[in-house]
């Protein structure tokens, strides 16, 4: 119980600096660059923008410090899983923002950051830390894998020529 509590804070740590650049990029953008008055898909892109590099700063501090002792060595495959994962969960955040501007109406800013930034960052978020912990970062995965590259040389299959 300890150990998943810290790994929780960890989680915690990571999402709250992968929120800051979430929420810096999505607002500068909605602000300036992708404004609703100049672009009216704006707050939608900006949001697609925002997500990109929170995930990508979410998957280097969960891979090097909240899930460390349970990455796999290799870490293309573990990414294109933590990315299809951390997609789903932008997926939810884009619904929420979608919902609200789109459909309801709400065009404010700060309408726009209570359903993406609030709403469906925490609805996001459980679902992203569950899959994390059962698919991406699951301890029988990683000890399987160890188990695979630490087998004795000549109980693997002679390579062919």
């Amino acid at each position: 119980m300890r150990r998943l509590i810290a790994q929780l804070a960890r989680f915690g740590v990571v999402g709250a600096v992968g929120f800051v650049v979430d929420f810096s990029v999505f607002n500068l953008l909605r602000a300036t660059a992708l404004s609703p008055d100049e672009v009216h898909s704006g707050p939608f892109w900006a949001k697609v923008v925002s997500t990109v590099l929170a995930i990508v700063v979410n998957w280097l501090g969960n891979r090097y410090w909240t899930f460390r002792n349970q990455r796999r060595s290799v870490a293309a495959r573990e990414g294109v899983e933590f990315l299809v994962v951390s997609l789903g969960g932008m997926v939810i955040s884009l619904g929420c923002l979608g919902i609200s501007h789109y459909v309801l109406g709400f065009t404010s800013a700060f309408a726009d950051n209570v359903s993406g930034n609030v709403i469906g960052l925490a609805l996001g978020t459980a679902f992203r830390f569950w899959l994390y912990k059962v698919w991406v970062y699951h301890p029988d995965r990683v000890q399987r894998e160890a188990a695979r590259t630490a087998a004795p040389e000549d109980t693997r299959l002679p390579d062919r020529v």
